[in-house]
C-alpha cells in the first residue's frame, strides 16, 4: 500500500479501480512554411471550429449543471478571440514563417507560464484555462479529434496529470467514482466543476503517483482530507466504504435541513450566508439554501481581463447576481487587489511585504476614477435587488470618510444624469485589521454594518504571514487576542445600532459557533459546503444552559 496526500476539493469517499486518463493530443512540431497567409487562414478556420465546440460544451454543461457553471466556456470562447493572444500567435507565424499549430503552442505556453508564476493562487489557476483553449485550438486547426472516450460500463477512479475545465465538464459522472490529479489548484474552474458535479476529487497529489499507478489498480480516495491510498488492503477498503455509507447518511440528514431556520434550541436566530468568488458559485449557494451572499469578491472582474472592466461590464455582472438571488441580500466587497493578488495592467510596484502594502481600499482611494467606476456600477445595480457594499482593509476613520465622499459624488452624478439607483444602499466596513477593531466604536457610526474578515485579522494580530507554510505551528486561530478583538467589535457595533457578521474561515469553525453567538454575532458567512453543517450546529445549541 502506498499513501499520497493532496488537496481535497469535494468532500466524499470512493474506493475502486483506477482508469488512467488518456489524453489524445496531436503531436506538434515546428515546420517552416512558404505561405504564412495560408497559416493565418488555417488559424481562423480552427478558431471557428473551437468556438463551435465550446458552444456544444456550454449547452451540455447548462443542461447538467446550470448556466452559472457553464459561463467558463463562454469565457474560453472570448479568450480564443482575445486580441493579445491572437496577435502573439500571428506574430510568430509571420515573423518565423511557421505552421499555425506551433505558433498556438508557443503563444499558449508563454501565456500559461506567465499566469503560473503569479503570486495569487486564483491567477495561477488561470494557467489551466490557457492550456485548455490552446489544446483545443491546436486540435481544431489540425483536424484532430481530441475527445476522450470511456467505453467501460464499470465505475472507475480517474487518475490524470491534470484535467482541464472542458475535460472535467465532459466526464460522464455516472461512470466515475472519483478523480485524482497530480497537479491542479483548489481555485481552478476544474475544482469548482468537480464540486458541482459532486464527484469526490483530490488534486495536487504530485507526480510520484503517476509513476506508481497503472490501469486496474485498486485505490481509495478521501475528498475531505486529500488522502489517496494505492493498492490498499481489504480492511482499508472496507473502512473507506463504511465512511462512504456514513457520509451519504450525513449528507442526506443535512439535505433535510434545506428550508429550515437557523435557530438555536432556545430561540436565538442567526443569519447564515455564503462566500463566493464568482457568479459560477451562485447556483451552488442557492441549492445549499444560503440566506444571502455575505461576501461577493469582485476581484474576478479585474483578474480575468487585460484592461480595467468598464462600468457597463461590471453593472451587467452585479445585475445578474442580484436577479439570480431574487431579493436575498448580496454584500459585494469593493476591489481588493494588491498583496497576493497582482494584475499586470495595474502596474503596481514590487513590495517587500505586500500584505502590509498598497492594497484594497488604499489602492482604490489613490485611484479615484477606477474606484468611482466600480461605485457607479454598484449604485446602478442596486435597483435590481437587496445590495450592500463593504470596504476592505480599513484602518482609520479618514479612509472611510474619503470613501463615503466618493459615494456621495457618484450619487450626485447619477442624479444629474437621471440614472436610477437606491439612495439607501447599505454601506459596511470590513474589520480585518487590529486597528479597525480597536477603533470600532469610532467606525460604527459611519457604517450600516460590520463584517469581520478573520483570515486577515488573525494574520495581522499574530504577525504571521498566512501565505507562509512554515508558520502553521505558530498560528492559533482561536488565540484569545483574536477573540477579544472580535468581541470588542461586536459590542461597539451593537452599541451604535448596527449588525455585525463574520465572513472569514473562523465563521465555519464548529468549535467557535456557540462562542460567536453568545458574543452577539448576527451573521456568519461561509463557503457553500459549510452552510448546512453550520445550520445543523446552530440548531443543536441551547444558549439557556
Amino acid at each position: 500500500m502506498l499513501r499520497f496526500r493532496g488537496k481535497g476539493v469535494y468532500g466524499a469517499y470512493a474506493a475502486g479501480k483506477v482508469s488512467l486518463f488518456k489524453r489524445h493530443e496531436p503531436t506538434v512540431s515546428r515546420t517552416e512554411v512558404d505561405d504564412p497567409g495560408a497559416e493565418l487562414k488555417r488559424l481562423e478556420e480552427g478558431k471557428d471550429r473551437a468556438v463551435e465546440q465550446l458552444r456544444d460544451i456550454y449547452s451540455r454543461t447548462v443542461s447538467e449543471l446550470g448556466e452559472a457553471n457553464a459561463e467558463i466556456f463562454e469565457i474560453h470562447s472570448m479568450m480564443i478571440e482575445d486580441d493579445d493572444f491572437n496577435d502573439a500567435i500571428k506574430e510568430i507565424i509571420l515573423t518565423q514563417s511557421v505552421n499555425a499549430e506551433y505558433a498556438v503552442l508557443t503563444a499558449g505556453e508563454d501565456l500559461s507560464e506567465m499566469f503560473s508564476e503569479m503570486d495569487d493562487e486564483y491567477m495561477r489557476a488561470r494557467s489551466s484555462d490557457i492550456k485548455d483553449i490552446s489544446q483545443r485550438l491546436i486540435s481544431c486547426i489540425s483536424g484532430y479529434d481530441s475527445e476522450e472516450e470511456n467505453d467501460s460500463d464499470e465505475k472507475v477512479i480517474i487518475v490524470a496529470d491534470d484535467l482541464t475545465p472542458s475535460e472535467t465538464a465532459m466526464l460522464d459522472k455516472d461512470r466515475i467514482l472519483a478523480f485524482v490529479t497530480a497537479g491542479g489548484s483548489a481555485t481552478s474552474h476544474t475544482a469548482i466543476l468537480a464540486g458541482n458535479l459532486e464527484i469526490p476529487a483530490v488534486i495536487g497529489v504530485g507526480n510520484e503517483l503517476l509513476e506508481a499507478v497503472k490501469d486496474g489498480d485498486m485505490m481509495t480516495v478521501d475528498g475531505y482530507t486529500g488522502d489517496v491510498m494505492l493498492s490498499p488492503d481489504e480492511k482499508q477498503i472496507e473502512t473507506v466504504k463504511q465512511k462512504r455509507r456514513e457520509d451519504k447518511t450525513r449528507k442526506k440528514r443535512l439535505a433535510e435541513l434545506v428550508g429550515k431556520e437557523n435557530v438555536t434550541l432556545d430561540g436565538r436566530t442567526i443569519k447564515i450566508f455564503a462566500n463566493i468568488q464568482d457568479p459560477g458559485e451562485l447556483d451552488d449557494a442557492l441549492s445549499h439554501d444560503a440566506g444571502g451572499i455575505g461576501l461577493f469578491r469582485s476581484e474576478f472582474l479585474y483578474l480575468e481581463r487585460k484592461d480595467y472592466p468598464t462600468e457597463e461590464q461590471q453593472l451587467e455582472v452585479y445585475k445578474r447576481v442580484l436577479q439570480k438571488m431574487d431579493g436575498k441580500t448580496v454584500i459585494i466587497r469593493t476591489l481588493d487587489i494588491g498583496a497576493d493578488k497582482q494584475i499586470g495592467y495595474f502596474e503596481l510596484d514590487n513590495e517587500n511585504n505586500p500584505a502590509l502594502g498598497f492594497r484594497a481600499i488604499r489602492l482604490c482611494l489613490t485611484r479615484p476614477d477606477m474606484f468611482k467606476t466600480q461605485l457607479r456600477a454598484l449604485y446602478r445595480a442596486s435597483v435590481y435587488g437587496d445590495l450592500s457594499v463593504m470596504f476592505p482593509m480599513i484602518t482609520s476613520t479618514r479612509e472611510v470618510k474619503k470613501a463615503l465622499r466618493l459615494c456621495r459624488e457618484v450619487k450626485e452624478e447619477l442624479k444629474a444624469a437621471s440614472i436610477p439607483f437606491r439612495e439607501d444602499m447599505k454601506i459596511g466596513i470590513m474589520i480585518e485589521t487590529p486597528a479597525a477593531a480597536v477603533i470600532s466604536d469610532l467606525l460604527a457610526p459611519m457604517a450600516d454594518f460590520f463584517s469581520i474578515g478573520t483570515n486577515d485579522l488573525i494574520q495581522y494580530t499574530l504577525a504571521c504571514d498566512r501565505q507562509n507554510g512554515k508558520l502553521e505551528d505558530f498560528v492559533d486561530p482561536h488565540h484569545e487576542a483574536v477573540m477579544r478583538l472580535i468581541e470588542m467589535t461586536v459590542k461597539n457595533a451593537h452599541r451604535n445600532g448596527i449588525w455585525v457578521g463574520i465572513c472569514g474561515e473562523l465563521g465555519s469553525d464548529p468549535e467557535l459557533t456557540e462562542r460567536f453567538i453568545r458574543m452577539g454575532i448576527d451573521e456568519l458567512s461561509v463557503s457553500v459546503s459549510n452552510i448546512l453543517p453550520l445550520r445543523e450546529k446552530v440548531r443543536s445549541l441551547d444558549l439557556s444552559k
